[in-house]
């Protein structure tokens, strides 16, 4: 990780200089964690894809303004928080966020990859926005705590307090799932 900080930096660097293709190459190193990022707040692909480029966009034209290159991970994600916020904000008059039903019984007492990763996605929906993008942050992205607090413009005590509480909601919605899949096998 050490060694693509420093590329990043070296990248950013260069294309504060005008070189867009060293700004490309961010792009093409960030675009996928940012787009599945914001997949996961959004949950629309084409929202998802319109937003990836408004924070790739956003990032290229305010490059001069990232303090420290070491830390443009932290700063393009928290760019890419605030564009899916104000999109969720904009949306939420008119679709109001609910969570899918849990579904108790999957097929044949065997939890298959594409089942634990239906229930894993229908539990992320039963937290708040704010439990979501920390477990996202941590999770799926890899952030250490303090770059949580950058993204997420909060204290270190608060990312970990949504963490924790999330990982416990999260345990508890998908555990009558894992134990239904056992018990169902004979297991116990």
């Amino acid at each position: 990780m050490i060694f693509r900080e420093v590329e990043d930096r070296d990248l950013v660097a260069q294309a504060r200089r005008g070189d867009v293709e060293a700004y490309n190459l961010l792009v093409s190193r960030w675009e996928k964690r940012v787009f599945n990022y914001l997949l996961r707040l959004v949950s629309h692909r084409e929202d998802a894809l319109d937003l990836s480029q408004e924070v790739f966009l956003k990032a290229y034209q305010n490059l001069r303004k990232l303090d420290d290159p070491g830390r443009f991970a932290a700063w393009l994600f928290r760019i890419a928080h605030n564009e899916a916020f104000s999109l969720l904000r904009r949306r939420r008059p008119e679709v109001e966020l609910t969570a899918e039903p849990h579904s108790g019984g999957l097929l044949r007492g065997r939890l298959l990859p594409i089942e634990l990763s239906l229930a894993v996605a229908s539990a992320l929906k039963t937290l708040s926005e704010d439990q979501r993008e920390a477990v996202l942050l941590k999770v799926y992205q890899g952030f250490k705590f303090e770059e949580m607090a950058e993204i997420l413009d909060c204290p270190v005590s608060t990312v970990k307090s949504r963490l924790y509480t999330a990982l416990d909601l999260l345990k508890t919605v998908l555990a009558p799932t894992v134990l239904s899949k056992h018990a169902l096998r004979g297991e116990s």
